[in-house]
């Protein structure tokens, strides 16, 4: 003991200090970017395999038609079972894109081409939740093939959204007009049918070995639906702009979509007449380098990010710029770091919308982990200004915006329905709202409805899966119904987030 009692307590102070620096991964130069975003450990701080099997059920919940036996969402029943019937078509099925129960085609198709990506990238790390996600991916498909079955022909929505706005009432009880609007050669909807080829050619991997018939089906109704886009070009925004706008209104063209579209035929068919379009049209149908946003309307970033992979793993020098584009993008995102333009929350939550901003976290955390890989197995880097970005940054980035939404945040609130001890109690959603068939056989009316919408009780029905639009800038989220902005869940904010939820729970293990 002698031998110890001469070391002094400061320098035994400044060892411990250090080392805790140094185990979590804060380096000591007070200009680093990455302040903030600290090494994670190979312990996970939350249960990501449960909240991915959570992540996946809420699509259930969301489920039009005909349920199947396999049903596990029990407070939903059948609905929609018309759907279709105005103009003699059959349109049962699909999902009802968020807590109304009008079935949007343009996010339905975007929800099932990144359902579909998540399953390409990470349904190895799935287990036994990959035949729920494709589960999840085949019921948006079946509806899809019904939507596209008359050539130069698709449905592109089932309901008058005005109207059903006006009630308050479950899916297995609407009684507002369920309306059919297509668009075709005469009325071109540029931006929907690119996107669905998009959806159809990418679910078409995902059943490429486990059903390759229905998966030659979906590639070769993606090559038609394609052809029909670029064709005869035009906004869908335009001719049903009553119906569509202001919920689903393309705000940023249909340019992004055809990228998107071809980028997707590309990786499907390794056709190389999808190549030659891309390089033909790649600058025509490109953004501004500065255009960052990624989600149900545009898809700039994620085509880029998608192409970037022939760059990077398959050495297509064609596509060499995706790669430089991609960059610019990850750059924005470096708090601190060069170029860097994302806005964050106090807590650390990107923010980019106050209507719905988790669908551009979600979207974003998966699009760095996609990328991430692509860097890995290429064995290269981003640079942002000199500053050496690794693919490792990028997955500490998206597990923290991860764990934020899980739970990690001011509030200690998860913003998944059923997902920790405490979540969004009144979520803006009819049928979660509303007392079940089970409970309530009875009809409840449009306006009858409203009163379950306005009380301050929590929900009877728990959405278990579902994620809420979030908190505002300052981190904050009132719990309130009315609030659709914060409280509505959406299937396109669930799809994105089972990929990075997949790659979590493998990487990460669980509690």
């Amino acid at each position: 003991m002698a031998a110890y009692s001469s070391i002094s307590p400061v320098f035994v102070f400044l060892c411990l200090f250090s080392l805790f620096f140094i185990c979590n991964g804060y380096p000591f130069h007070h200009n680093n970017p990455y302040r903030g975003f600290h090494r994670h450990s190979r312990f996970a701080a939350h249960n990501y395999r449960d909240a991915l099997s959570k992540s996946i059920l809420f699509f259930e919940g969301q489920r039009s038609g005909k349920l199947p036996p396999n049903q596990r969402i029990n407070w939903r029943r059948d609905s929609g079972l018309s759907d279709g019937s105005d103009l003699r078509v059959d349109l049962v099925g699909g999902y009802y894109d968020a807590g109304d129960n009008v079935k949007f085609g343009f996010p339905m198709a975007f929800t099932t081409t990144m359902l579909s990506w998540s399953v390409i990238e990470f349904g190895g790390l799935m287990h036994e939740e990959l035949q729920h996600a494709k589960q999840a991916v085949r019921w948006a498909t079946d509806y899809l093939l019904k939507a596209t079955a008359h050539p130069d022909t698709i449905y592109v929505q089932v309901g008058d959204a005005q109207k059903d706005h006006a009630c308050w009432e479950r899916p297995e009880d609407m009684d507002t007009p369920r309306s059919v609007f297509k668009v075709d050669r005469n009325n071109p909807g540029t931006e929907v049918a690119a996107e669905t080829a998009a959806a159809l050619a990418a679910a078409s991997m995902v059943f490429r070995r486990s059903d390759n018939a229905y998966s030659r089906i979906l590639m070769n109704r993606a090559i038609r639906v394609f052809e029909f886009a670029d064709k005869y070009r035009g906004s869908y925004s335009d001719g049903l702009k009553s119906y569509v706008c202001p919920f689903y209104c393309s705000y940023s063209g249909y340019q992004d979509e055809l990228l998107w579209g071809a980028a997707w035929l590309h990786r499907a068919t390794r056709n190389p007449m999808y190549l030659k379009y891309i390089e033909r049209n790649g600058q025509v149908l490109g953004a501004s380098e500065e255009d960052f946003t990624f989600g149900w309307d545009n898809k700039h970033v994620g085509a880029r990010i998608l192409l970037s992979k022939s760059f990077l793993v398959q050495r297509m020098p064609a596509l060499h710029e995706y790669k430089s584009h991609s960059d610019n993008f990850i750059c924005s995102l470096i708090p601190g770091a060069p170029f860097s333009t994302a806005q964050y929350t106090p807590g650390g939550l990107l923010f980019r919308m106050s209507d719905s901003n988790m669908q551009y976290v979600t979207s974003t955390s998966f699009l760095l982990l996609t990328y991430a890989k692509y860097l890995k197995r290429s064995r290269m880097t981003v640079s942002c200004g000199g500053t050496i970005i690794t693919a490792k940054t990028l997955r500490t980035i998206a597990k923290k915006q991860v764990d934020y939404l899980l739970g990690s945040n001011p509030k200690k609130m998860s913003y998944m329905v059923g997902y920790g001890p405490r979540f969004p109690q009144r979520i803006h959603h009819r049928g979660a709202s509303l007392p079940s068939i089970a409970k309530h056989p009875q009809k409840i009316q449009c306006s009858a409805g409203f009163d379950f919408l306005n009380t301050e009780a929590p929900n009877p029905n728990v959405h278990v899966g579902a994620i809420v639009g979030g908190p505002d800038l300052h981190d904050m989220y009132p719990d309130e119904r009315n609030d659709y902005e914060q409280s509505e869940p959406t299937t396109y904010t669930n799809a994105p987030l089972v990929g990075a939820l997949a790659y979590l729970a493998h990487s990460f293990g669980q509690l």
